[in-house]
C-alpha cells in the first residue's frame, strides 16, 4: 500500500529552519513533497501571483522526499503543488513550522495560514504549525514532537468539511499538552518607524504591539499558550456570520419599476 502523501509548504522560505523541522517531524509518517517559496514570504495571507510568471525548480530529492522551490507566495505553492507537481491528491497539507506567532488576528495576515486555507478550499485536510518564538536560535523540539502527533491524528481521523487547523506552540522547554480552543479577540496597535533615504525622502517600516482584548478569558489560543499548552484552533473557510444574516434581514430591498 502507498504511504500517505504529504504536501508541505511555509512562508519563511525553503531554507528556513522551521520547514526542515517539520520535514523531520513527518518523515516517518508518509512521503513528502515540498513546494515552498524561494525566500521569505511572511504576511502574504492568501495572496496569489497574477501579473508575473510562476516558476518552480527542483531543490532536493532523496527517498520519500522531493523539494521544489517556487518564486510565488505560499498560496501559489499549494496551488501549483496540487495541479502541476503532484501526480496524485495529497492526504494532507501541512505548513510551517512558522517562526513566530500566528495566534488571534495574526492568522488573518499569515502566509502560513493562507497556504493552509488554500488546501482546505481544495478539500484536503490542512494544518498550519507555528512556534511562537522569534529567536533565531529557538528550540523546535516540542513543535516537532507535536507536529508529528497532530498530523498523524488528522490522517487517522480526518477533519470536518471546510475546516482547517491553526496550531501554535508556546516557547517553553516542555509543554503540558495541547488544547482545542478558540481564537483570541485581539488586535495590533500599529505604528510606523519613519526613516529618510539618501535623496531626502521618507520611507516607513510597519511595527506595532499586540493587545489581548479579553485577557481574563481561559479558552482562547493566547490564554492556552500562556499556560504552556499548545493551542489548536479549528478555522472555517466560510466567513459568513449566520447570526448576523437574521439581524440584518430588514435591510433586504427589492426594486419596483
Amino acid at each position: 500500500m502507498n504511504r500517505p502523501l504529504i504536501l508541505v509548504t511555509n512562508d519563511d522560505g525553503i531554507d528556513a529552519r522551521g520547514i526542515h523541522s517539520l520535514i523531520e517531524a513527518i518523515a516517518p509518517i508518509g512521503d513528502i513533497v515540498v513546494v515552498a517559496p524561494d525566500g521569505p514570504r511572511s504576511a502574504q495571507s492568501s495572496a496569489i501571483t497574477v501579473n508575473t510568471p510562476l516558476r518552480i525548480w527542483k531543490h532536493y530529492e532523496k527517498d520519500g522526499l522531493v523539494m521544489y522551490r517556487c518564486n510565488g507566495t505560499p498560496t501559489d505553492c499549494v496551488k501549483i503543488g496540487l495541479y502541476k507537481v503532484l501526480d496524485r491528491r495529497p492526504d494532507v497539507v501541512v505548513a510551517g513550522i512558522n517562526h513566530g506567532s500566528n495566534t488571534s488576528i495574526s492568522s488573518i495576515y499569515s502566509g502560513t495560514m493562507g497556504a493552509v486555507i488554500e488546501g482546505c478550499i481544495e478539500g484536503v485536510p490542512s494544518i498550519g504549525f507555528s512556534l511562537c518564538d522569534y529567536d533565531p536560535r529557538a528550540d523546535f523540539t516540542e513543535a516537532v514532537r507535536y507536529a508529528a502527533i497532530i498530523t498523524q491524528k488528522v490522517l487517522d481521523e480526518g477533519l470536518p468539511k471546510d475546516i482547517c487547523l491553526n496550531v501554535n506552540v508556546p516557547p517553553v522547554e516542555h509543554v503540558k499538552g495541547m488544547k482545542v480552543c478558540r481564537q483570541c479577540y485581539g488586535r495590533w496597535k500599529e505604528r510606523f518607524v519613519v526613516r529618510e533615504d539618501p535623496a531626502g525622502n521618507n520611507y516607513y517600516w510597519l511595527t506595532g504591539d499586540f493587545f489581548d482584548l479579553e485577557i481574563d478569558a481561559k479558552d482562547t489560543d493566547e490564554a492556552v499558550m500562556r499556560n504552556s499548552y499548545i493551542s489548536v484552533v479549528p478555522c472555517r473557510v466560510d466567513l459568513t456570520d449566520y447570526n448576523a444574516i437574521n439581524k440584518l434581514k430588514s435591510w433586504d430591498y427589492e426594486e419596483t419599476r
